[in-house]
């Protein structure tokens, strides 16, 4: 079993804001693989269905964002994804907006819902699907910046394009594994290059 999490959180106001870049993913994931998200287990909003011919889990927690971890480890014990299988994906900003970054293991960094899931989990072997949402305008604080939206039509094109990518490189990492899902990476991020 394959569980992919996507960070967010809960609540009509919060909806496509910077932070819920990862429920964003996972909506994405759950339409272009036609697994609803549907039913409610594991302080989640799950959908279970198929990718690549694998059985996979699709979650977006219903805690707060910094409570992450309680849902996460809610989600280990009920599926018991193999080592290696748990994927999370989060919104990142310290990387310009709709630039992604794979990596299958690492510190939290400066993110509060993986710094909770990292605790709860006690391990940092998990891998992570970061979207950039960049940083904020000057005088801005981070925390307002984070819970606001993508403000122009041209930036939420490049977002949703965004998401369409993190969505083609997890179903990579999930048929041929990491070195797949870094590759469909590096052809996501390669638009950037062009347009400077």
């Amino acid at each position: 079993m394959i569980v992919i999490v996507g960070l967010g959180n809960p609540g009509s106001e919060y909806s496509h804001t910077r932070h819920n870049v990862g429920w964003d993913i996972v909506d994405v994931l759950s339409q272009r693989n036609h697994i609803p998200l549907a039913r409610k287990k594991c302080k989640s909003i799950v959908g279970e269905g198929m990718i690549a011919g694998k059985k996979v889990v699709l979650a977006q927690p219903q805690t707060f964002m910094n409570l992450s971890g309680e849902a996460v480890v809610q989600l280990r014990e009920w599926y018991k994804p193999e080592e290696g299988n748990l994927l999370i994906c989060y919104d990142d900003c310290d990387l310009s907006e709709g630039v992604l970054r794979f990596r299958e293991k690492g510190s939290a960094g400066t993110h509060n819902g993986m710094r909770n899931i990292v605790a709860l989990t006690g391990t940092t072997e998990i891998a992570r699907l970061r979207c950039g949402i960049g940083r904020p305008p000057e005088r801005w604080d981070l925390k307002d910046w984070v819970l606001c939206g993508f403000r122009t039509r041209e930036e939420r094109e490049m977002m949703f394009d965004s998401y369409m990518r993190a969505g083609e490189a997890i179903e990579a990492w999930i048929a041929g594994g990491p070195k797949a899902a870094l590759r469909k990476v590096a052809e996501a991020n390669a638009r950037f290059a062009k347009n400077d």
